[in-house]
This record gives C-alpha cells, structure tokens and sequence, in this order.
C-alpha cells in the first residue's frame, strides 16, 4: 500500500509540473502605447492624468513555471517595465528564454535595443525570425551591433513550419498580409500541449489573407486579434487605405462564429475601447468577444 501511495504521489506530482505553462498579456496597446506621445487630445489626456489607465505596447508571455523561463511574443518599446511585471511575478527569479518577432515595426521590435551594451549586456538571447526580418537586423544598425556582440542570437524561422521549444511548447509561425516594408508580417500560432493559441497583432483586411481565417480561428482555443481601430472616423484627415487593418466592428461581424475565442489587443490611442466604461466596450462583451488586458495571466497547461 505504500508503494502504491508513493506512486500516486509521483503521478501526482508530474501531473502538476505538467500545468505549469502560463499566458501573460504584458500590453494590448498599439506601437505609439497609450496614451501616445504629442496627443493631448480627449483620447489621450484622461491617461496622461492617471497613471493607471496607461497601457504598454502590445506583448504577450508564455511562462514555464517549473523552469522559470519566459518567451516573449515581440519585445515592444516599453520592454523595461513588462520585464519588471515579469519579474515581480516570479521574485526577481524569471529567465527571458526566448523572443519571437512577428515583423519591423517600431512597437515590435524595437525593445532589443535594452539587450545590448547600454543596458542589460544580454548573452545570445534567442531571437525567432522569419528571413526578411533575419535580413534586416542582421544588416541594419543598431541591431546589427547586437547580433556582433552576441547579445542575440537569432534562430531563423520558417512559415508553417513548427519550432519545438520544450515538451508541450512548440510554435509555428504563419505569413499574414500587412505593410511590409522592412519584413515580413508573422503570427504565432502557439501549441502548449493540446491548446492552441494564436498570436496576430497585426494584419491588414481579413479577405486579403490567402488562409481561411475562420477555418483556423475555429482551431484554436484562444486568439489575439488586431483591434487597432474602432471605426474608420479615429484618424480624420488621414487616408485610413494606407494603413487598412481589420476595424473592430468589421472583425466582430467577421469573426462572430468564434467570437469566445478571441481577445482583442493593439488599440490604437484613439480607439474607444481603452475608455473603462464606453458603450463600444459594453457592445463587444455583449456580442460574446474579450479584451485583452494588460497583467491578465491564463493557465494555457
């Protein structure tokens, strides 16, 4: 009978440390943050007064509790403090394991600057790209500089093809339509056990995207979808086909099938939903769909 005990305890024990895998959303703003630099419009100057209602730039986390050891999902301009939340979480104990970037632009990439010699002197961080973005640090300064010292590391990647992490944590990224100056756009598709979870931050119109949104979105349990913008009337004078993400209301019509699945995260400044008890928040709970918030933490296994 006590061997028997000492095997249940085991099982036990391996079942827990299996659980350890942990999502947290260390931003939901767009590139710019919230509230964003020279607006000191009525979107922006309720946050420029409170503190609290600030929002950092679009991250999220996968935390493997049993090793201590974070991946980042985009390392965003305001790196320093989602570190510090990371760090807190764990007693100053968390390990940045890994960075996945999804493309070139300046909220999601730019926080490698914090790696290097000026700051934290990282040592060969592994940094998962696709090829064009490959190309562009390892030939653009100042991230150039970084791959030279070896504070990074980067680990090419590619579309549709899995990358194993750790037992029960494998990602995959996927090509998604946007501007594409500089790279490539990525999401993620994030694979911990028997869940999976998809990262897209990023996008241009959901028909322009040579996949069946809503076949794959039908596929995952939970999704971080571009919610940039509200409607087309945020940005008056500006020509909204320059820059032609998904409007929130055009998603939650497209998106209305799985609409339990998705969390919406990169608001722009402008965008209604940062308000705490706006009537367009009131609606996208109502018709079944979350927002992402930053801090929120979810057992992913």
């Amino acid at each position: 009978m006590k061997a028997l005990g000492l095997i249940a305890f085991l099982l036990l024990c391996m079942f827990l440390q299996a659980q350890q895998i942990e999502l947290m959303v260390l931003g939901t703003a767009q590139d710019g943050g919230y509230p964003q630099a020279g607006c000191n419009k009525s979107c922006c100057k309720t946050a420029w007064n409170n503190p609290e209602q600030r929002r950092w730039v679009s991250c999220i986390s996968i935390i493997n509790q049993s090793s201590n050891e974070a991946w980042l999902f985009d390392i965003t301009p305001d790196f320093r403090e989602q570190w510090q939340l990371l760090q807190q979480k764990t007693n100053d104990s968390i390990k940045l394991a890994g960075i996945f970037l999804t493309h070139a632009h300046m909220g999601h990439y730019s926080g490698l600057m914090h790696l290097g010699r000026e700051a934290m002197g990282s040592k060969s961080i592994p940094v998962y790209v696709l090829p064009r973005m490959k190309n562009y640090l390892e030939n653009n300064g100042p991230w150039s500089q970084l791959v030279r010292l070896k504070n990074i590391q980067l680990i090419p990647l590619t579309a549709d093809s899995t990358k194993g992490l750790i037992k029960d944590l494998k990602v995959t990224p996927l090509t998604v339509p946007h501007r594409d100056e500089f790279s490539e756009t990525a999401a993620f598709m994030i694979t911990t056990g028997k869940r999976n979870i998809l990262y897209l931050p990023d996008i241009d119109k959901w028909e322009k995207w040579d996949t069946n949104a809503i076949a794959l979105l039908s596929s995952v349990d939970l999704a971080f979808v571009d919610a940039t913008f509200w409607s087309a009337t945020e940005l008056p004078g500006r020509n909204m086909a320059e820059i032609p993400h998904p409007l929130v209301i055009e998603s939650m019509q497209f998106l209305r099938t799985v609409s339990s699945k998705i969390y919406f995260i990169h608001l722009n400044h402008t965008n209604p939903l940062l308000g705490k008890k706006s009537s367009e928040g009131l609606l996208l709970k109502n018709s079944g769909f979350q927002l992402a918030e930053q801090g929120q933490i979810i057992q992913v296994k």
